[in-house]
């Protein structure tokens, strides 16, 4: 499978730098700290080693992949850690990575399609974010266009004076909210009139279908509201989206990246990262990068402006539809301690699967 990260030519200068003790040393670094998310001192990694070396041999090597500035030692610790850089180095040239078995296949497959059959091509998105995050013990998140699903309800609530919000609500329990601006002086009873004149002519359409009916009647509503609050209704469902807006994400499992979190700066990590995925501009930008090319796209801790305060790390791809036009990513978002040898391959597989229900020519 392809993957995209940094440089090529960088990696490959720096991998041609170390040699093979060197990149043993740092790959048993790496691996301890991916399966504990401690710091790991000479004495252990000289232990682990498949050839004899003394701690204080090892102790040499480890200074100078430290200057390389692949490790780290946090605080007064006398182990290592990686760097977010060093954990690019490995994860681009010495990660070995699987395969999903088939038992796997055949299980993400038919719990897909079970939820795209039973209900909507979103509840399997919704299925395939869910799976993600019980495999990785991370969040699985996927980004794809908003659909323009029929509506049953549509609410303009007052933000303040000068803003609103439009909460539209999908017969699929999806729901977008969009800010619209007012102008000055509306009485509170246009929000409430604009809300009622919409609901009572929403029943079975889509937004699309909403926006067409409010211009064919446009005489009608004139009769039935005043001026102002038929340009209200007009604006709220008029309100343009840009590129990140006509997304739309579905998170599962957030609840996992507070596992095994104890330091306090990493609970104010972890809360930033909330704050990222409830904003979810960032994360939808990001996703839609991880669109831009072929194969699994990781992003690793402070290379990306999202997690440069959480430290976390995101692994996405894309998927596509039956005309083979990326249409949405899927992925998951963890700590930088990700098992990245295992996730990817699902991921990629994960997106795969996706792009499948879209285009059953591929099945």
């Amino acid at each position: 499978m392809a993957m995209r990260g940094s440089d090529p030519f960088k990696t490959t200068q720096r991998l041609g730098e170390l040699n093979e003790r060197s990149r043993e040393i740092f790959r048993q670094i790496v691996e301890s700290y991916l399966a504990t998310g401690e710091p790991v001192g000479s004495r252990n990694v000289a232990r682990l080693l498949p050839v004899a070396l003394s701690p204080a041999s090892v102790r040499s090597v480890m200074a100078e992949l430290e200057e390389a500035g692949l490790i780290f030692a946090p605080h007064t610790s006398a182990g290592r850690l990686p760097t977010h850089q060093g954990l690019r180095f490995f994860v681009d040239a010495l990660m070995e990575i699987g395969d999903v078995d088939r038992e796997e296949r055949m299980r993400i497959e038919a719990q897909m399609r079970s939820a795209a059959s039973s209900r909507t091509f979103e509840t399997a998105l919704a299925e395939a974010s869910a799976m993600l995050s019980g495999i990785s013990r991370g969040a699985g998140v996927v980004v794809t266009a908003k659909s323009d699903s029929r509506l049953r309800h549509v609410e303009f609530v007052r933000l303040d004076p000068g803003r609103a919000l439009v909460v539209l609500v999908a017969e699929d329990g999806s729901v977008e909210n969009r800010l619209l601006d007012l102008p000055p002086g509306l009485p509170a009873s246009a929000l409430a009139e604009a809300s009622n004149y919409l609901n009572a002519r929403i029943s079975g359409r889509t937004l699309g279908d909403l926006r067409r009916l409010v211009e064919e009647q446009r005489a009608a509503m004139a009769r039935e509201l005043d001026e102002i609050t038929a340009r209200l209704v007009e604006s709220g469902l008029a309100t343009s989206v840009g590129q990140q807006e006509a997304r739309q994400l579905i998170v599962r499992g957030q609840a996992n990246l507070l596992e095994n979190v104890h330091a306090a700066e990493d609970l104010d990590r972890m809360r930033l990262l909330f704050e990222d995925l409830e904003t979810q501009t960032d994360v939808v930008d990001l996703l839609i990068r991880a669109e831009g090319g072929e194969g699994v796209r990781i992003f690793i801790g402070a290379e990306n402006r999202l997690f440069s305060l959480s430290g976390s790390s995101i692994i996405a791809a894309p998927f596509r539809d039956g005309q083979q036009r990326v249409v949405g990513a899927v992925g998951v978002i963890g700590p930088t301690r990700l098992n990245y040898a295992r996730i990817v391959p699902m991921v990629d597989f994960t997106a795969r699967a996706v792009s499948r229900l879209l285009d059953p020519g591929l099945r």
